[in-house]
């Protein structure tokens, strides 16, 4: 045990009782014995408890505490504080930059009890709101939240899509007559991700790529390289012949249930040695099943029966149905929100602020509900291309599965996505019947995010899946696959399901700021991996179309 970890506890105690508001003397006493306690020469392990009180800023309580913790292991104290601290609050006290005052704030003004929970205010912008923040404070926030969960070898795919293109880029200069693709999980288009995995076929040694900086190599094994980038991002390279290059990206790229599953259905055949992808599925007699469906065996049953889908694209997505203004907890005015959808392309935007239980996102009482209807009015009125903004709203579901406005108020929205915000701490029959009251509510049009779950971060309430996608086939109510990264709510896995039973698909951006809208993108590849095809995405529809769908017709 080393006199810096016997400081860090001093250190871990400080900060945990500040947290708590306790005594500001006691507080001060333990930050300034870290600060000694790291810097001394003599092994903490060998003093005795009267040398140790003798350190200067120590004293009897704190000599005391230094024993118990060289003898036992633990600190009685600070287990007493984190016994009632979350442990996702507890790792925001390590975060370098963000101490126990902010961490106080947003622990009990915003219910934020995980660095993932934290990191999706921050991308609601409801920092922006508490005292003591600002925008470039939750800027500078951010990043120290990705870096926080990147060094935990964790990702979002949406955080490293970016860098592995432009790893790609960097190894084909290097590389120029190298063949150069990414492959596994990222290939995949996975959710989240251990690492980057690229396949370079060159009859050539590749050392070169690890002359630089851009990628540092840690460990070499026949071809196998284990490395990181410049970020410090976890990145496994495969090195093979050209001529071996189709069996290779074919034996990378797929999860080993789906290849398992491959070779079981062609016992005899040998697929070593190929040259393309393309030309195992022409030697399997199948069509060629996209990486992204290559999880497990039903992509192959289907592929058998010549029944593969033909996925959705973005460009297949039409409008934009669900965004947040300057109404409640968006950075950028409807009118801004609108334009900016105009300018991507889409034909409609359904605005949906948060309703008024909705008090940490500035949820809209009724008489700014009146506003914002008025001012729909007005810039529908001014479009002349004839794009459309719906009267929306995302209506908090209360604890009885009863939707957040009165049916008067409730009917005059032009659509409704209903979504759980409190009290997510629930088994799966409760959770479950408060879905199904809200999907059968004759209001209720899309059920948002369905679980709450926030990726790496947040599991998610169980709920019964069959149960509540059967409810919305009954009631005519779509499901949202909330594109929001960190969220991609709808998982994936049961969109096959959805769209057995009938029931439409919203890819939803949740967008709460003009960048968000972006976040489309990493939908439409999470519906991709759910076999989704345009007929069965709701906001694949045309204007008209939707508008028709929304009356029933």
């Amino acid at each position: 045990m080393t006199n810096k970890e016997i400081a860090t506890v001093f250190n871990d105690l400080a900060k945990i009782m500040e947290l708590h508001q306790e005594n500001k003397f006691k507080i001060r006493s333990y930050a300034n014995a870290y600060l000694t306690l790291r810097k001394l020469d003599q092994p903490l392990t060998d003093m005795s408890e009267e040398d140790l009180s003798g350190i200067k800023g120590v004293g009897k309580a704190i000599s005391a505490k230094i024993r118990e913790y060289i003898d036992t292991g633990t600190l009685e104290t600070l287990k007493k504080y984190q016994d009632k601290t979350p442990l996702g609050v507890q790792e925001m006290l390590k975060i370098k930059g963000f101490g126990p005052k902010k961490v106080y704030e947003v622990w009990t003004k915003l219910g934020s009890e995980s660095v993932g929970e934290l990191l999706y205010a921050c991308n609601e912008n409801r920092l922006i709101e508490l005292k003591g923040f600002g925008k470039k404070t939750q800027e500078d926030l951010i990043q120290k939240l990705e870096y926080f969960q990147k060094s935990k070898h964790q990702f979002h795919y949406a955080s490293l899509e970016q860098e592995a293109q432009q790893l790609l880029t960097y190894i084909k200069e290097k590389l120029p007559d190298a063949k150069v693709h990414l492959t596994g999980a990222i290939r995949r288009l996975a959710p989240t991700l251990s690492a980057i995995e690229i396949l370079v076929a060159l009859p050539t040694s590749i050392d070169s790529i690890f002359k630089e900086e851009i990628l540092v190599l840690q460990q070499e094994d026949k071809g196998h390289y284990i490395a990181h980038s410049k970020q410090e991002t976890p990145v496994i390279l495969y090195h093979c012949s050209p001529e071996e290059y189709g069996s290779k990206l074919f034996l990378t790229t797929a999860t080993t249930t789906f290849r398992d599953a491959f070779i079981a259905q062609q016992p005899n055949t040998s697929f070593k040695g190929i040259a393309t992808e393309a030309e195992i599925f022409k030697k399997a007699k199948l069509p060629e099943i996209l990486p992204e469906l290559r999880e497990d065996a039903y992509s192959l049953t289907l592929a058998t029966k010549n029944e593969l889908p033909t996925l959705i694209e973005k460009s297949d997505i039409k409008g934009v149905l669900h965004a947040h203004s300057t109404y409640s907890d968006g950075i950028a005015s409807l009118k801004d929100m609108a334009t900016e959808c105009q300018r991507l392309g889409y034909e409609y935007l359904g605005i949906t602020d948060h309703s008024k239980s909705a008090f940490y996102a500035n949820g809209l009482k009724v008489d700014r509900l009146q506003a914002q209807w008025e001012e729909i009015n007005q810039l529908n009125a001014s479009f002349k291309d004839g794009f459309k903004i719906f009267k929306g709203i995302e209506s908090d579901i209360l604890s009885d599965g009863s939707l957040d406005y009165e049916k008067d108020i409730l009917k005059q929205f032009d659509f409704i996505i209903a979504s759980v915000h409190s009290n997510l701490k629930m088994d799966e029959q409760k959770a479950t019947t408060r879905l199904i009251k809200a999907i059968e509510n004759p209001y209720t049009t899309i059920l948002g995010h369905p679980t709450g779950r926030l990726l790496l971060s947040r599991k998610g309430y169980p709920i019964d899946y069959q149960k509540v996608i059967d409810a919305c086939a009954a009631n005519g109510v779509a499901i949202e696959l909330n594109a929001n990264p960190y969220r991609l709510d709808l998982d994936y896995q049961w969109i096959p399901y959805a769209i057995e039973k009938g029931v439409s698909i919203a890819i939803n951006p949740d967008a709460h700021s003009k960048e968000g809208i972006q976040d489309l993108h990493f939908g439409v590849l999470a519906a991709r991996k759910g076999y989704l095809e345009k007929s069965h995405c709701l906001n694949s529809k045309s204007l008209s179309e939707f508008e028709k769908w929304l009356k029933k017709e």
